[in-house]
């Protein structure tokens, strides 16, 4: 068997997925003396998209005519595709493969890449993994073939045009020399002329000169032998985020008492927290994973506003999330496998206490915040954040509490010195009420203005404040603004702006009220 060090790839091929679902759908279906077949509407003639197995060793094919498998065969159960089931099924053959390894991804429209490099060894070897991977798919209904090999691309086409199996780094070569000419996978002219060149195998392409076959059919024949022989290579793109962390139990007896589920959750964040502590890490998002028997996932996501790094905060934190779930979770068969993964983490930092060996309050906040945020929802728990921007109602935006401010550049609004007032209101209207307002000088602060059809007369001014439009943002017709902090004779105070300047042209500029000072 391989090392651990070397790249092994495993292929998962459904050739008959679209019909394995019907079967799945409608147990009935495989029990009957008809052939089941998908057929779809291609260049306005029905045709043959899918076959199960029994109708493809009886002779029908895919792309061939429904008019011709009538003919042949009276007895046909007819299916129309549905490619967004069969995408659906993908994705849930997806989320039960994620036992194997994070690294699973589609390898559309039926089949699937995992990277099993460093996970063989959990299995015992490779012929283990290949037999546990079949019986489980099999139990579940589905026809699978496979192939592991050093590289994505290989694995793929043994497993899609051939028999598929296990092979060594030293018989890969042979093996992909003798696969046929459409396993290459590039445009059917191309394909067309390799085999009138009297061509009928990968091999016989291989030897040829590179030269002349980009010549001939340009780059994409040629990369495609590169990915093949192992010249090249094409990474996948797994599904998931790849977790900084993690650990799981695996299940002799399916777990059905969620006593039980609790008890193994308590066990995982302690192994879990002991990882991160060694590197000095807390974690800000965890990924808590449910494998039930059944083969159904349930995924349920933490996300905090620092690192944690106890056990006690995140068992607290999950209970509150199971209990505030719109779809409860339920063990159904039972648990197979539960897992703990710290998807997001951070340099965790020791918390200043206070004299009294009490929590400082921002502790206390940053907890209620995740507890808010794990019941209500993180976009229903936000926060102000400041924006780098003179414009006023653009200066904060909300962003969910729970998100930590890291590497913050910005300030928020210059602090009034002690016994002064401040320079901006707290709370602005959204969008700014209009005001008529009365002025001696043109450009000067309003001696009274009406708002809400109560005039209010000016007392005291302070100002302008001019603020320029923002050009790379604005339209062609935005204007310079103007603001004052103004004060009526009964102690109000007020924010104002005008937008406009008369020595600009503007005979009339108009006035606005934006915020109320406390």
């Amino acid at each position: 068997m391989f090392s651990d060090r070397s790249n092994r790839f495993l292929a998962l091929w459904f050739p008959h997925l679209p019909t394995d679902r019907l079967k799945r759908e409608n147990p009935g279906r495989g029990h009957t003396d008809q052939h089941l077949i998908v057929v779809d509407k291609l260049a306005n003639t029905l045709r043959l998209t899918a076959v199960d197995e029994r109708a493809a060793k009886a002779g029908l094919y895919k792309g061939m005519a429904l008019t011709d498998a009538r003919a042949q065969f009276e007895k046909l159960d007819i299916a129309f595709a549905s490619p967004r089931k069969d995408a659906a099924l993908l994705e849930k053959l997806a989320d039960w493969c994620d036992r194997y390894t994070p690294l699973v991804a589609l390898d559309e429209p039926h089949g699937l890449i995992l990277d099993m490099t460093g996970c063989i060894h959990l299995f015992g070897d490779e012929t283990l993994l290949i037999k546990d991977i079949h019986k489980g798919l099999h139990q579940h209904g589905m026809i699978v073939r496979s192939a592991i090999a050093t590289n994505a691309a290989t694995a793929h086409a043994l497993a899609c045009h051939s028999p598929g199996g296990i092979v060594s780094e030293t018989d890969q070569t042979r093996r992909v020399r003798a696969l046929p000419l459409h396993s290459l996978e590039i445009e059917e002219g191309h394909l067309a002329g390799l085999k009138r060149a009297g061509l009928r195998s990968v091999g016989d392409v291989e030897v040829l000169p590179r030269a002349a076959l980009t010549a001939r059919f340009g780059t994409q024949l040629v990369n495609r032998l590169d990915a093949l022989f192992g010249l090249a290579s094409e990474p996948i793109s797994p599904r998931r985020i790849i977790p900084v962390c993690m650990v799981e139990r695996r299940m002799a007896e399916p777990l059905i008492a969620m006593e039980s589920v609790e008890h193994v959750l308590l066990s995982l964040s302690d192994e879990l927290f002991r990882h991160l502590q060694q590197r000095v890490e807390g974690a800000r998002e965890i990924e808590a994973s449910f494998f039930r028997a059944d083969g159904d996932v349930r995924r349920i996501s933490i996300q905090t506003g620092r690192p944690i790094a106890e056990t006690k905060t995140l068992f607290r934190l999950l209970k509150e999330r199971l209990s505030t779930l719109s779809d409860p979770l339920e063990a159904g068969y039972g648990f197979d496998i539960i897992r703990l993964a710290a998807v997001r983490v951070e340099r965790s930092q020791a918390i200043q206490k206070s004299l009294d060996n009490r929590a400082q309050e921002t502790e206390e906040i940053n907890t209620l915040v995740d507890r808010l945020s794990i019941r209500l929802g993180n976009t229903r728990v936000l926060r102000p954040v400041p924006v780098d921007t003179h414009i006023p109602e653009r200066a904060i935006s909300l962003e969910p509490a729970a998100k930590a401010m890291r590497n913050a550049t910005l300030e928020w609004a210059p602090v009034a010195h002690p016994g002064n007032p401040p320079e901006r209101p707290i709370r602005l209207f959204d969008p700014p009420e209009r005001i008529d307002a009365t002025f001696e000088v043109p450009d000067a602060a309003p001696a009274q203005f009406v708002w809400r059809r109560v005039q209010h007369t000016v007392v005291m001014a302070e100002g302008p404040e001019r603020i320029a439009p923002e050009w790379w943002r604005e339209h062609a017709g935005a204007l310079t603004r103007d603001y004052y902090r103004l004060e009526d004779n009964t102690g109000k105070r007020f924010w104002v702006f005008r937008e406009g300047l008369h020595e600009r042209g503007n005979p009339s500029p108009r006035w606005y009220l934006h915020g109320l000072f406390a």
